[in-house]
């Protein structure tokens, strides 16, 4: 099977090289904001939104630790972990009136992680008819919100849970 990457993934891929170090790593070490775009600290993982989003609310949740899989993280962070997920997906209902939602890891090149080293798990919100056109045939995705205001809307209801 022929694996073919779109473009605003390359654009993601190539901006980031070797030398910067972890991108998720680096977004934990700043302060909280649209800079860095963690809507939520937990005390072992943490929830930050996906810079270039399948949909709005596209949110992923992550280890502080830079840990390449689940099982080399300590119980009490896998389980946070899922508790966070979890609570991602009250947030985005509340936030968005999701529907339904897609939940996943892709641990390693082979599985398609786009970042390695750093596991993480991705909550992306999903509405009946959500895939048009534009991804099938353009292979461009279309976002009703801008990002700052898809942080600040997702930042304020973890605020208030």
């Amino acid at each position: 099977m022929k694996h073919i990457w779109s473009p605003w993934r390359m654009t993601y891929i190539e901006s980031h090289n070797k030398e910067d170090g972890c991108v998720f790593c680096s977004a934990q070490a700043k302060t909280d904001g649209v800079e860095n775009l963690i809507a939520f600290r937990g005390k072992n993982a943490y929830v930050i939104l996906n810079r270039y989003p399948y949909t709005s609310g596209h949110l992923m949740v992550l280890p502080f630790d830079h840990i390449p899989n689940l099982e080399g993280l300590k119980p009490e962070v896998r389980a946070e972990m899922m508790e966070l997920a979890s609570r991602c997906t009250t947030v985005l209902r509340e936030v968005y009136n999701t529907q339904s939602f897609n939940v996943g890891i892709n641990m390693g090149e082979a599985a398609g992680a786009g970042v390695l080293g750093h596991v993480h798990i991705h909550i992306v919100p999903r509405w009946s008819g959500d895939t048009n056109f534009m991804s099938a045939v353009g292979g461009t995705r279309v976002l009703p919100e801008a990002l700052e205001e898809t942080y600040k809307r997702v930042s304020e209801a973890f605020k208030g849970k």
